[in-house]
């Protein structure tokens, strides 16, 4: 059964929470213009730097020996990524071969608490809030303390049969044909294999394994509160696919002269230029990303800032939402308009050769179409109407002839 609180804030207490909102909210609008103007300058000098190292790259197709020419050269090279060192786990003792990784990641099976709140105004000012608790169990990454439940029947109801740690174990040593990666590289290699455990490591009564996981419980297909499951995994390598400066026998991050940096390993056989369209693509999808996100800090910054008047129309709840969809929209519009202008000056300040085209573009074209307005013939003024003709003079009937005539 679901556990709710009610908690009342008075009039007072809202209009100094809205006044601190403003300070926030200022802080806030100055991070979000920051963020959109520092995201379209890194945008043009990553692409930038890609398209400067796309002439530079050399697209080496055998690195089984190190080649001293290529020393200080940007390459993109296929090749084998392994080892011949054995990690082992040091609290169970489990051993691979050959492995760049050996990763533990435990869980907990707990009772986890949610709430969803609803708010309302009432008359004078003040603000009610109705909290909902709800709770279910779930496997979880570390233990979920239970105390500080709000509802009292779920108090302390959590335990755990034992507590392990995530662990993660790297190989010192990975070859990439005749050079070694460096520790940037290999952390890109993932570690996605199931590790096979001894059918021994188990007790058959309070543990047991199912191919890589131990479970710490009763029973793995009813889990009850407490039980834990310890989930190993290991990272062999592969054919992965590189971009990255040569140094002696190893590499380095490429840096370009604006500061951007290029070092990126894939695993799989990719073409240069499909590595190069890779990172142009994540630098598109970062920049959208990162402009929706300054679009939307902007207009919340705003909200926050003028939430005050909200605040102050609270007396009057009705009024207030009157108010509430005024204030909203407004701040929308100049939030959408403010961002779209920081991002045009930065982009114009980032781009000032593209720039000046465009603008020069726009002008000829304003030209052309006011010149154009003015050669177009005057269309002729309509015929006046024509006067309407005199009406006849009516004719006089001639005198009847007499006899002395």
């Amino acid at each position: 059964m679901a556990y709710q609180e009610v908690t009342k804030t008075s009039y007072g207490s809202r209009l100094g929470s809205s006044l601190k909102g403003i300070g926030s909210g200022l802080l806030l609008f100055v991070l979000a213009t920051v963020l959109l103007w520092w995201n379209e300058g890194r945008a043009v000098k990553t692409a930038k730097m890609l398209k400067t190292a796309a002439t530079e790259c050399v697209d080496v197709a055998d690195v089984s020996r190190v080649d001293p020419a290529l020393n200080g050269k940007l390459i993109h090279a296929t090749a084998l990524a392994k080892t011949d060192e054995t990690l082992t786990d040091p609290d169970y003792g489990i051993s691979v071969a050959n492995a760049i990784w050996l990763r533990r990641s435990v869980e907990y099976y707990q009772w986890v608490e949610h709430s969803t709140s609803e708010t309302k105004d009432k008359i004078g000012g003040g603000q009610e809030t109705v909290t909902t608790y709800t709770y279910s169990r779930e496997w979880v990454g570390s233990p979920v303390n239970s105390n500080n439940f709000h509802d009292p029947d779920y108090q302390g109801v959590n335990s755990t049969r034992l507590v392990v740690e995530d662990n993660s174990l790297r190989a010192e040593k990975v070859s990439f044909g005749g050079y070694t990666l460096p520790n940037s590289l290999v952390n890109a290699i993932p570690a996605r294999d199931p590790v096979a455990l001894p059918a021994e490591l188990a007790d058959n009564r309070t543990s047991y394994v199912d191919d890589n996981v131990l479970y710490y419980g009763e029973d793995p297909n009813n889990p009850a509160v407490g039980d834990v499951r310890v989930t190993f995994t290991q990272g062999t390598g592969g054919d992965a696919s590189i971009l990255a400066q040569v140094v002696g026998d190893t590499f380095e991050s490429y840096k370009h002269k604006n500061g951007k940096s290029l070092m990126v390993l894939s695993m799989g056989v990719h073409s240069m230029e499909s590595m190069f369209e890779s990172e142009k693509a994540a630098n598109k999808a970062i920049l959208w990303l990162l402009r929706i996100l300054g679009i939307v800090l902007v207009i919340a910054a705003l909200r926050m800032m003028f939430s005050i008047v909200v605040t102050i129309l609270k007396v009057l709840p009705p009024l207030a939402k009157v108010g509430e969809l005024g204030i909203n929209l407004v701040t929308a519009v100049v939030g959408f308009i403010w961002s779209l202008l920081v991002i045009l000056i930065a982009w114009v300040v980032y781009r000032p050769v593209l720039a000046i085209v465009l603008a020069v573009v726009i002008v000829a074209l304003v030209v052309f179409l006011i010149k154009k307005s003015k050669a177009a013939p005057e269309p002729a003024p309509a015929a006046a109407p024509a006067a309407p003709a005199a009406p006849a003079a009516p004719e006089v009937p001639e005198a009847p002839k007499t006899d002395a005539e």
